[in-house]
């Protein structure tokens, strides 16, 4: 995965935000809050704590949207703290799907406490095994990511 493009991207866009929004670039408390709705999101796209549904998930295409909006997150949270990495360590994909949210939740609650490098990092790595526990290779991330990306950059064009 090429992150330098990915924060360079991200950094690009958030510079954007602030400029066209008049922000202070002190948004880190809504990033957290944004990281976490987004996670709820995708997890209510999986459907995978629904045992008392029989609907299955939403197609892997739109899950693999929401899973890229949270890494917009994880990134701009980075950006925020000056934690920009070449690589994170992936990983073991979870036992469950669930498992993996649950840990990504724990995991962004002690990064929102203690907002170190170390803690990032470790989330940054749960949330990349929670991707390969929902069966999306880095190659497929990084290319949603650069479309949904180029989205924002759109929406943004048209006063979002």
């Amino acid at each position: 995965m090429d992150w330098v493009t990915l924060f360079e991207m991200q950094d690009q866009l958030d510079k954007r935000i602030q400029a066209e929004h008049g922000l202070n670039g002190n948004q880190f408390d809504d990033r957290l809050l944004a990281l976490l709705v987004e996670l709820g999101e995708l997890a209510n796209e999986t459907r995978c704590f629904k045992f008392w549904s029989r609907k299955g998930p939403a197609p892997q295409e739109t899950i693999l949207e929401e899973y890229v909006d949270g890494v917009h997150f994880l990134l701009s949270l980075g950006l925020a703290l000056n934690l920009e990495r070449s690589s994170f360590d992936e990983g073991d994909a979870y036992l469950t799907a669930t498992d993996g949210f649950l840990d990504v939740y724990n995991k962004t609650n002690v990064f929102a406490i203690s907002r170190t490098e170390q803690s990032y990092e470790t989330l940054m790595g749960a949330f990349l095994a929670l991707g390969a526990t929902l069966g999306f290779t880095q190659e497929m991330i990084f290319e949603a990511y650069v479309s949904k990306n180029e989205a924002n950059h759109v929406r943004q064009d048209s006063g979002y």
